[in-house]
């Protein structure tokens, strides 16, 4: 008998494997899993076997995140980092300070502020204005649909009081019309192409600084949400080839190519080609990424019904749908033709409603074809539309971390949406109970990617440390084992890797090891548990010995 290079013993074992969830030990041979099961596996410890003793630690398959912007996220740490804090006078320190140690950049860039810590979700120019006013700032915020500029980046960019709103966006401004200070979705633009433009070193950094940071969240492959130019941001496909060429991308990832929403079917040869072209090792570009709405903080997300004002009374604003519903349903139906996953971002239940529509066209024209398409986000989702996902194979692609009480949600969100509406969202337990697949992610940078924060608010629908005790729609938490399900073996089938997810005999060997077994401890302390290793193909990414 063949000895393995790598056991593990004296689980738990967590397999996501239905035939048998738990083991104690398991065994990898090169990059594949070879045995999976108790005392039993021993018998494949050789003299060169090194052996891991779990010692009561947790093994899981290793956790995959289905949209996150992992080149983005990368480069942002290393300019004007905002997270982690809400504070207003904590933003202009960090500003006011990166610009002292910066004195060479001719612009200020970065982001990470939150809409929460402003009235009515809206910062203005004049704060900026008190800590640089020499030098153009702009900062994208939190969910990367919005950006705060001072007054000399809206000079340099000639956006004055008579520049108009584009279509698939809007200008903030003040009694008089003056610009004051936030851009919201495609507005940003008006700026953001000036915003001095990254370098291919900067992209292949940020890719590997990002992937340092995954490996330690135990993530082992992702599904980069948007491989293209958006808004002044550079495509990140070139960081990930190169990675792939040069052998240092440790992680699985594949790419969503985004679809330009100024154009129509004209675009897909490109995609095609671009499809072919990155292809690489660990690199794979197989999804395109359409982006449907805005969101709801803003109120560009596209809903069946207007929004609310602050008074309860319907507005005559029921978003943005930035593709041609009647259009979406022919790409959509001609890109699943040539074997595309689509990748949608539908956050309002119009825009959900218009997404499974052109899935269902697809199906219509093309029949069932393993194209896996899938909705994101999912913030509101009307009732009719909850057994669609498992009739059309839509995938409902969740991130947890939102689906929480805290100010941007019942301060910014909540009272616009009003009573009915709000109850429609983050349905992850009526999903589920509907049949659907459930796959999840981060949407990093846009929020932590840690996976273990995800599931904890998954399965107690309270944000981590929570004091209120509030539970934000209780009857849409899902049980622990179909969290974790949904970043393991959820995310692995949208991203196509069905060797991976599970722990099984023959899949590769993706793994992670907690500090402790989170089956067993409160589920209020999920959050707490620590990645201490990280395997891709039986290699060891991250330890934190």
């Amino acid at each position: 008998m063949s000895k393995a290079d790598l056991v593990f013993t004296h689980g738990p074992v967590h397999t996501g494997d239905p035939a048998r969830t738990r083991a104690s030990s398991l065994a990898v041979t090169g990059e594949r899993i070879t045995a999976v099961g108790h005392d039993e596996v021993r018998e494949l410890i050789g003299p060169r076997t090194e052996v891991v003793d779990l010692s009561g630690k947790l093994l899981l398959p290793g956790f995959q995140d289905a949209h996150i912007h992992a080149v983005y996220g990368g480069m942002e740490l290393a300019e004007c980092h905002l997270s982690g804090t809400v504070g207003v006078d904590e933003y202009l320190r960090r500003i006011r300070e990166f610009a002292d140690d910066h004195p060479e950049s001719t612009w200020i860039t970065g982001g990470g502020w939150s809409m929460e810590s402003f009235e009515g979700g809206l910062p203005n120019r004049q704060l900026l204005d008190s800590v640089v006013p020499d030098r153009p700032v702009y900062l994208v915020n939190r969910d990367h649909h919005g950006a705060w500029a001072n007054t000399r980046a809206l000079e340099l960019a000639g956006v004055t009081r008579d520049t108009p709103d584009p279509a698939d966006g809007r200008i903030e401004r003040e009694v008089d019309g003056t610009p004051s200070g936030v851009l919201q979705e495609g507005a940003t633009g008006l700026v953001a192409r000036l915003v001095p433009a990254k370098t291919a070193a900067d992209r292949l950094d940020g890719l590997l600084r990002a992937q340092r940071l995954l490996h330690s969240l135990g993530i082992t492959g992702w599904q980069d949400a948007l491989l293209g130019e958006f808004n002044g941001q550079p495509d990140p496909s070139d960081a990930y080839l190169a990675a792939a060429r040069e052998g240092t991308l440790t992680a699985r990832v594949n790419g969503a190519l985004w679809w330009d929403r100024g154009r129509g079917p004209d675009q897909i040869p490109e995609l095609v080609s671009r499809r072919a072209e990155l292809n690489h090792g660990r690199f794979r570009a197989g999804s395109v990424k359409i982006m449907q709405d805005g969101i709801a903080e803003n109120f560009t997300a596209a809903m069946t019904s207007p929004y609310l004002d602050t008074c309860g009374c319907a507005t005559a604003n029921s978003g943005l749908s930035f593709v041609d519903p009647v259009a979406l349903r022919s790409y959509v139906t001609e890109l699943d033709a040539l074997d595309f996953q689509v990748h949608f971002h539908a956050l309002g239940d119009r825009a959900v409603r218009e997404a499974l529509d052109a899935i269902e066209a697809s199906r219509t024209a093309n029949g069932r074809r393993a194209t896996r398409h899938h909705l994101a986000h999912l913030q509101v989702v009307h009732p009719d539309d909850i057994p669609r996902f498992a009739q059309l194979g839509a995938i409902a692609n969740i991130q947890p971390l939102w689906a929480a009480h805290e100010p941007q949600m019942d301060e910014l969100t909540i009272p616009f949406l009003g009573p009915e509406r709000a109850a429609w969202q983050y349905p992850f337990g009526s999903l589920l109970r509907a049949g659907a697949t459930l796959a999840a992610g981060s949407d990093w940078s846009v929020s932590s990617p840690d996976p273990l924060a995800g599931i904890h608010v998954a399965v107690n629908r309270m944000e981590p440390g929570a004091a209120d005790g509030r539970v934000f729609l209780p009857e849409q938490r899902l049980d622990l084992a179909t969290a974790v399900a949904a970043y393991t073996a959820g995310s692995a089938h949208v991203n196509g890797l069905d060797d991976t997810g599970t722990l099984r005999p023959g899949h590769l060997a993706d793994l992670v090891v907690l500090d402790r077994d989170i089956f067993t401890a409160p589920a209020e302390e999920i959050h707490t548990a620590r990645v201490l290793r990280t395997y891709v193909s039986g290699v060891l990414v991250h330890s934190t010995s």
